[in-house]
């Protein structure tokens, strides 16, 4: 070989050496420590990718060609939105599948996460389970109840092809005419704080030694989670969804924050800022809470998401100044903008506001960063595409079976009988003739609530599930006749010889804005119906709602009372308690008032007189005639002990000492 050709030889090997060395991309070997991926990849990218990234738009408004142009980071379905009504698993996963080859199409091939509000189950998506709302899960008091919801949650989301849920809601709601009170899992941020163990149901369980306030998510058969709304949404002044919170430090750091500390603690991988203001303040422009408070002090390091069309709420009306709004989102530190639509503007503006100087580039990086940390710990750059080995896992037997078990444990019995020595419930299997009335006995849609399949929920058989109904009428025995007549009249009752009657009214669906009362009255003709059942015959009465409600007037007309909130598509729960399957643990995860003209009133607050109290929550005497309960019998005597014992300390202190009881939940009944 001459020593041209030598040369040419050595020219060609350092060629192809540096062509491996250019094929070779950190940022996609999953040997490599998550921050050399970040840092590899953010190395590469353009400002174009980069505010792509910190995109997320509608479903309605995504293809896998706007997806390849834009760089376009998230994609979500916003309440209500699916591909087809009644959607299959198989037509959700090529959906997002679709979706996803268009982000990886792109030069850099960073996949997109998909949003979905997964709120009480995989609510959006036909025949899956759905759970007890939030209230209904605080008042089982029941960290693994609910850790074990998460699990079979993210199962069910999983089954879609989804890989992040805008879920749990962990405001602490203190006035229960706010329209998303249902969300809350109580008044309490202690009880809200035991609930978080819902994002390790989600996202996994945190391995031990794990990084403060670093996202973590186990793998494919779980899905990343969003601790909301950051921070105060729950104590809008007189309950007004999106309104201002007044309230001094210490109390937003000893009410309202404390839930972060521990989702934050939990590997939460997300966090949505609130619609409202912090005195005067919109969250969404607050850079001293979202970015000196929840960034820098809590370190968390996960990526924090703007509501929907948050941003434009930053001005009166919305949108009036839209580039201001998203110079004043950004800068407070919102990492992902939820657009949803108008995302070339969005893209536009921030582009320009960039280039200006007026945001600066390592606020961009730092975003960027945190959204990619989620997307590598998700393992989503090595499992980008769905497929359909968990389409089983919609709706199945065994999360059925956990809702139901759910419902169980979130009932709160509130009256039974006119005495301790003359209980009415559990109601007998064995009897001649029964009635059953009300507006939300046989109604799927009612006893679901807001956020099912609509985002305000909808009326009848909106998917699979069993009504409270068919639940009773299951449980009887064949001898027993069951009657259903809706809104029965004095003439009905008269001509009509009932053994007893279980009446089931409460609230009518609602989410958000639309939820919010300043009356909080039962949905009509709830009133009459109990009046006109109940001065009849014996009744129970069941209250489907998503919050207490005004029920003091008609509480002597009843001889028992049951709190059942919004318990889903496995009304079954209620019969197994009703009828003694299984006893009555629910305790009251809010104060129960008289009157509306007391609120806002919780717990601990100086002129504490409830109609049922926090934490309040009768047992069943199972040594009287006519318990059937087989289930708790002997942690039900006790409890019933410690209940009188109770009982009579909160009456010698009142009579004898002049004070008032229940000023704090170690206090409470139990």
């Amino acid at each position: 070989m001459t020593s041209s050709n030598a040369s040419w030889v050595c020219l060609l090997l350092l060629c192809f050496a540096a062509m491996g060395d250019a094929e070779y991309m950190k940022y996609k070997d999953p040997k490599q420590p998550i921050n050399t991926r970040i840092n590899d990849l953010i190395g590469r990218m353009t400002l174009a990718e980069k505010i792509g990234q910190m995109t997320q738009i509608e479903r309605d408004v995504a293809s896998a060609d706007v997806m390849k142009k834009y760089f376009i980071g998230s994609i979500l379905s916003g309440g209500g939105s699916v591909p087809a009504p009644q959607a299959t698993p198989s037509i959700w996963v090529n959906m997002v599948n679709e979706f996803q080859k268009g982000a990886l199409s792109t030069r850099l091939g960073i996949p997109m996460i998909y949003g979905i509000d997964a709120v009480h189950g995989n609510n959006n998506v036909y025949n899956a389970t759905l759970f007890p709302h939030n209230i209904g899960l605080g008042a089982t008091r029941d960290p693994d109840l609910v850790k074990r919801i998460g699990e079979a949650t993210a199962l069910e989301v999983r089954a879609t092809g989804i890989q992040y849920t805008f879920a749990p809601c962990i405001a602490v709601c203190r006035d229960p005419r706010w329209g998303r009170c249902y969300e809350s899992y109580s008044e309490d941020h202690t009880i809200v704080q035991q609930m978080t163990d819902i994002i390790l149901g989600l996202q996994g369980e945190i391995p031990v030694n794990h990084t403060k306030g670093v996202p973590y998510v186990a793998g494919k058969d779980k899905v990343a989670a969003c601790a909301k709304h950051f921070v105060g949404d729950g104590g809008t002044h007189n309950g007004i969804n999106e309104n201002n919170t007044i309230i001094d430090e210490h109390g937003l750091l000893s009410i309202h924050m404390p839930p972060y500390y521990d989702s934050i603690i939990k590997g939460v991988a997300t966090i949505m800022v609130s619609y409202s203001s912090l005195n005067g303040v919109k969250m969404h422009a607050n850079h001293a809470l979202v970015t000196g408070y929840l960034k820098s002090k809590l370190h968390f390091r996960g990526f924090v998401i703007s509501d929907w069309l948050g941003i434009d709420r930053i001005t009166s009306p919305p949108g009036a100044n839209y580039t201001y709004s998203v110079q004043a989102g950004i800068n407070a530190g919102i990492d992902m903008v939820m657009v949803p639509y108008n995302y070339t503007d969005y893209i536009g503006d921030l582009t320009s506001l960039v280039s200006k100087g007026i945001v600066n580039m390592s606020r961009i990086d730092d975003a960027v960063r945190r959204i990619l940390r989620v997307k590598f710990a998700m393992g989503l750059f090595e499992n980008p595409l769905a497929d359909l080995s968990f389409a089983d896992q919609l709706g199945k037997k065994e999360h059925r079976e956990l809702a139901r078990e759910a419902v169980r444990k979130s009932l709160v019995l509130l009256k039974n009988g006119n005495s301790p020595n003359q209980q009415f419930l559990p109601l007998p299997k064995k009897a001649r003739r029964i009635l059953v009335a009300g507006s939300h006995a046989s109604n799927l849609g009612y006893q679901c609530g807001g956020w099912s399949i609509q985002w305000m929920g909808g009326s009848g058989d909106i998917t699979t599930g069993t009504t409270i109904l068919d639940a009773i009428k299951s449980t009887v025995v064949d001898s027993t006749s069951v009657v259903y007549a809706e809104n029965p009249d004095d003439s009905f009752m008269n001509h009509n010889d009932f053994s007893f009657a279980i009446v089931v009214v409460g609230e009518p669906p609602y989410s958000e804005t639309v939820g919010d009362s300043t009356n909080l009255t039962i949905l009509d003709p709830g009133p009459d119906t109990i009046r006109t059942v109940c001065s009849a015959v014996k009744c129970a009465v069941v209250v489907v709602s998503g919050r207490p409600v005004v029920i003091e007037p008609y509480v002597p007309l009843m001889e028992a009372l049951v709190a059942a909130w919004l318990p889903g598509t496995e009304g079954q729960g209620v019969a197994d308690v009703l009828f003694g399957d299984y006893g009555f643990t629910g305790k009251l995860p809010r104060t129960w008032f008289k009157s509306v003209d007391q609120l806002p009133m919780n717990v601990g607050d100086p002129h504490y007189d409830p109609l049922y109290p926090f934490g309040f929550g009768l047992t069943i005497n199972s040594s009287l005639p006519g318990f059937s309960g087989a289930d708790n019998v002997g942690d039900t005597r006790q409890r019933l002990i410690y209940v009188s014992l109770c009982s009579l300390l909160s009456l010698a202190l009142i009579n004898d000492l002049g004070i008032r009881v229940f000023q704090h939940p170690a206090a409470l009944l139990f």
